[in-house]
């Protein structure tokens, strides 16, 4: 159960994020083990600290980050930079302008990795910000995961992962 969670967590952390270690798939090599290391492991963190009280609770925080470092690693590993470049695009493009209940969906015709995005509600925060609650699957060698989260719109237009 606390590995679906830090997996699907990660997921939607990595395929947000990233997209940002090498936009144009043209240089480095292994930013997304690295992104996807440090995602995992933050979120593996926090997912951890919910539970346990005292020394069991430190305990379940560094079993969150080691565990979701490694599942972190493991996906960043799998999906490449043309991955996270479609999935980003569909994820904005969807979170922009498709209404809620409406599917948007991704493949790489290359790798087979594929993926899609539901929005599933939208909202408008105290200080005015919109934002929607959503759905998505992210398929790896044959393998899915699936996760819901929020994103609100930033002031340059692009939509961004965060905490309610």
């Amino acid at each position: 159960m606390l590995r679906n969670l830090v997996l699907a967590l990660s997921l939607l952390a990595l395929a947000q994020a990233g997209h940002a270690v090498n936009d144009e798939c043209g240089g480095s090599s292994g930013g997304g083990e690295v992104m996807g290391t440090l995602l995992g492991a933050a979120i593996g963190g926090l997912v951890g600290s919910q539970f346990g009280k005292g020394t069991g609770k430190s305990v379940a925080i560094g079993a969150g980050v080691f565990a979701g470092g490694l599942l972190g690693n493991q996906i960043g590993e799998s999906l490449d930079c043309r991955d996270r470049q479609y999935n980003n695009a569909t994820a904005q493009k969807t979170l922009e302008s498709q209404p809620s209940g409406t599917t948007s969906t991704w493949v790489n015709p290359d790798s087979g990795n594929q993926g899609s995005i539901t929005p599933t509600r939208t909202w408008q925060r105290e200080d005015g910000t919109y934002c929607r609650d959503f759905e998505q699957t992210i398929t790896v060698e044959g393998k899915t995961q699936k996760a819901t989260g929020t994103a609100c719109r930033q002031p340059d237009g692009t939509w961004q992962i965060v905490n309610k």
